[in-house]
């Protein structure tokens, strides 16, 4: 990992970390790049492995959903600098049929607990006099309508304009707030999911670039926007969309 980004020795909390996703390669490059890292995942096996792969990651084994325990484990965790909210669901039904269940459940962790681990991330940036960068991990689903998608498009679609007014209000605290915005991404489940030829062709044919996003895409343009390489950016979504949005 390039030493130029300059995480070395920062202190950077990860949500999402558990599974061979997004989330958990990010950790990773993170930690190999010299920060150090708090990973946070509700599955504790998830996190077992993850430690023995990357044996200098802090584990945190919690629920989201559960607001208490949330505001009294990532307060004792921290301060952090840096902050990747990439845990969330993708609960998919026609607008007819969506279930209470399946809004409160995306809302609660798609939405409700990305402003809640940042608040308190962000005090502790604010209580240390620290600048610190905050990158929300969105779906190009935030900007484009998508068959079956309205709870996930919806919950995404408020992410961003979240994250914009995270980046007005944490502004003058020297911390900086953006969004990563990816298209269908090949991780072991995306890989399930879109293995189907006339599936992801359909799909593929409106991507410019002709091919869903790998991993590694993703994590890159996450660092970027960490590090201070991007240190005018905040409040903007990177879209990672191969021109999706574009087509």
């Amino acid at each position: 990992m390039e030493p130029h980004l300059g995480f070395r020795g920062r202190r950077a909390l990860v949500t999402g970390a558990g599974k061979g996703g997004i989330g958990r390669a990010v950790a990773v490059a993170l930690s190999k790049a010299g920060a150090r890292v708090t990973a946070l995942s509700r599955t504790a096996a998830d996190l077992e492995s993850l430690a023995r792969e990357c044996p200098g990651i802090a584990p945190l084994c919690l629920d989201l959903a559960d607001w208490d325990a949330t505001e009294a484990a990532v307060g004792a965790a921290g301060p952090f600098e840096l902050l990747v909210t990439n845990a969330a669901v993708a609960v998919l039904q026609p607008f007819l049929e969506v279930t209470r269940a399946a809004l409160e459940r995306s809302l609660d962790v798609n939405l409700r607990a990305v402003l809640h681990v940042s608040q308190i991330v962000a005090r502790q940036m604010i209580a240390q006099g620290v600048p610190g960068a905050i990158v929300n991990v969105s779906s190009q689903a935030s900007q484009r309508a998508l068959r079956d998608h309205a709870v996930y498009c919806s919950t995404k679609s408020a992410l961003d304009m979240l994250s914009k007014v995270m980046a007005m209000e944490l502004g003058p605290h020297k911390i900086r707030v953006n969004t990563v915005n990816p298209t269908v991404v090949m991780t072991d489940m995306g890989r399930i999911n879109w293995s189907d030829p006339q599936k992801s062709a359909a799909m593929i044919n409106r991507i410019p670039l002709g091919k869903f996003a790998e991993v590694d895409d993703v994590v890159n343009s996450i660092l970027f926007l960490l590090s201070d390489k991007s240190a005018m950016t905040t409040g903007s979504s990177l879209m990672v969309d191969g021109g999706f949005l574009v087509s």
